[in-house]
């Protein structure tokens, strides 16, 4: 199945380590909406937002690394499923259920996103934007 990455999981080595069969297959950019940060967990999160973007990555992964995502991203608990269609094929991501106030990440969770940015050759200017909030 396909799955859209927009937070910590971008980073090559810690999606490998947690979803072993996944493989970047490229980047791409989910249109309307935004990315934030919330919760206790001070998390990546998206949200609907007319004519603004979210870029991330499009991995293909296996039942069983959908399964450990589930219990990693606190499915259906902090994150519910969301689903998109991109070039006529069917897209998983997750969005967070209760949608709180603005919370900056920790440095340690900050460095990952960042990473991941880089392994997937992101703009970050989307980043820092979400940062300002």
């Amino acid at each position: 199945m396909l799955y859209f990455a927009y937070g910590s999981n971008l980073h090559h080595f810690q999606m490998k380590r947690r979803c072993k069969d996944s493989i970047f297959i490229k980047k791409i950019n989910l249109k309307d909406f935004r990315l934030t940060f919330r919760s206790k967990y001070r998390a990546a999160d998206i949200e609907y937002k007319k004519n603004s973007i979210v870029p991330g990555g499009l991995f293909e992964i296996s039942k069983s690394d959908e399964k450990k995502l589930d219990i990693y991203e606190d499915f259906p608990v902090l994150y519910k499923k969301y689903y998109f269609t991109y070039y006529g094929k069917r897209v998983m991501t997750y969005t967070m259920v209760k949608k709180t106030s603005f919370k900056f990440p920790t440095e340690r969770y900050l460095n990952v996103v960042k990473r991941g940015y880089k392994d997937c050759n992101l703009d970050k200017k989307y980043l820092k934007k979400a940062l300002k909030n």
